[in-house]
């Protein structure tokens, strides 16, 4: 069933951290805002990009570090002046000892050290690891299970004598390319668990590449093209060789979307199960929640948006969808999703139909859709879902959406405030000034 906000009991509200005034990193040189550095002292925190914190005449970038126990913003903040012009995208490593912080101004990463909240050091000295400038903008990248082995699908990489993309190998803790894997358009990116192999997505193709990791450097065939998909555009490994691949379909230019099984070794893909739409998963238990936007796609009564989206479940072990019919959500290319408490399963997607009339309707690339009744709630928010993020042992999930920072109750599906945060400064009651972008937990959860 599809719930307008305003219309049912249910709904989704909105809170947006504090600002600060005081304590924060000033505009000006990198050598003034590391003057300034203090390390939060928190145990379960949540880094929150923002390109355009404010501080003096502007706005500089920074990360802003939460306390995840309480929805307390710190007085802390990670001055990436100098090194991260607009952070946006966060990948936080397996052992979370660090955060890769990438800008699309000039196209660099950063990697911030999450013990000392700061710009990590070269192993062994007091160098900070320098930025790494991409040959081009990116969109998906990962940290291997080694915590230093870091890589970067780039569309637009130019390389000599072919057509433009490439997948960019790095050392996170030197700070440096390593290695430049030419794939024509490659998109996105997903690594295997134990970080040996590599499946690489590239626009407007029928083909998967698979690359060897530990071949890397020392053999010049490392690629592996696997035909007989349909616009793939995303996987989910199941163990260190099987996956789930997740074909596009028509609304990635193709025929027909669907979910596909696939073993590393095999030269070709295994059975499909066709859906409406494929551009994204989760897998939770034994369930594939599966998003997509096909094309035409009708809206239910109730909404002003022309055309919606689609979220499938597909059964993880014989690949058996379990709705009768596609469950309507916004559109958009949905290229996040997380599982919050109480089932509650978090949507986004970019380049939505917004709609924002005055008095009225409010929607934007966010879906909530609850596991255990089936109910879809569109949050009254405008703008891409770019950030999503459960608080793991809490019954809470925060969301970065246009730009602005969210905190939503999985209990209650409302606005939540912390009742001893409701008069204080410091709580969550007002917006992080600046742009949040991208959130994400450093910490495991505190006993």
């Amino acid at each position: 069933m599809f719930f307008v906000p305003g219309v049912k009991k249910r709904y989704i509200g909105w809170v947006t951290l504090a600002a600060l005034s005081v304590g924060t990193v000033s505009c000006g040189s990198k050598k003034s805002a590391t003057n300034q550095h203090r390390v939060s002292g928190l145990k379960f925190r949540a880094f929150v990009s923002n390109p355009l914190f404010p501080s003096g005449a502007g706005g500089v970038p920074v990360i802003n570090i939460v306390d995840a126990q309480k929805d307390i913003v710190s007085f802390s903040t990670i001055g990436l002046l100098g090194d991260s012009d607009q952070p946006s995208m966060m990948v936080v490593s397996p052992d979370l000892s660090r955060t890769m912080v990438f800008s699309p101004t000039g196209n660099t990463v950063s990697v911030v050290d999450n013990t000392t909240e700061a710009i990590a050091t070269i192993s062994g000295s007091s160098t900070s690891v320098p930025t790494i400038t991409l040959p081009g903008l990116t969109e998906s990248m990962f940290i291997a299970k080694d915590g230093v082995s870091a890589y970067a699908a780039i569309p637009s990489a130019p390389v000599t004598g072919q057509e433009p993309g490439a997948v960019i190998a790095m050392n996170l803790g030197t700070g440096g390319i390593i290695a430049t894997i030419p794939l024509p358009a490659a998109h996105y990116i997903v690594g295997s668990p134990d970080g040996t192999h590599i499946l690489v997505f590239s626009d407007n193709s029928n083909t998967m590449t698979v690359i060897s990791t530990a071949l890397i450097g020392v053999a010049n065939q490392v690629t592996t093209e696997v035909a007989g998909f349909d616009r793939p555009a995303w996987a989910i490994f199941t163990s260190n060789t099987t996956a789930f691949v997740f074909n596009c379909g028509a609304e990635c230019g193709g025929s027909t979307a669907g979910v596909t099984g696939f073993t590393i070794g095999n030269s070709g893909p295994g059975p499909t199960t066709p859906l409406s739409g494929a551009s994204y998963a989760l897998l939770n238990g034994n369930t594939l929640y599966v998003a997509g936007t096909p094309p035409h796609t009708a809206c239910p009564a109730g909404t002003a948006a022309a055309t919606c989206g689609t979220l499938n479940l597909v059964d993880a072990n014989s690949l058996v969808r379990l709705n009768t019919s596609p469950i309507l959500i916004t559109d958009g290319y949905h290229d996040r999703m997380q599982m919050g408490a109480d089932g509650q399963l978090f949507i986004g997607a970019r380049s939505c139909t917004s709609i924002n009339v005055s008095g009225g309707e409010v929607r934007g690339c966010l879906s909530i859709f609850n596991t255990l009744n089936s109910q879809i709630v569109i949050p009254p928010e405008t703008g891409d879902a770019t950030g999503i993020q459960p608080i793991t042992g809490r019954t809470v999930v925060y969301v970065c959406q246009g730009g602005r920072f969210q905190i939503y109750d999985t209990t209650t599906d409302r606005l939540f405030v912390p009742p001893y945060n409701r008069n204080n400064s410091l709580g969550i009651t007002d917006n992080i000034v600046g742009q949040s972008y991208d959130v994400k937990l450093v910490d495991p959860p505190v006993d």
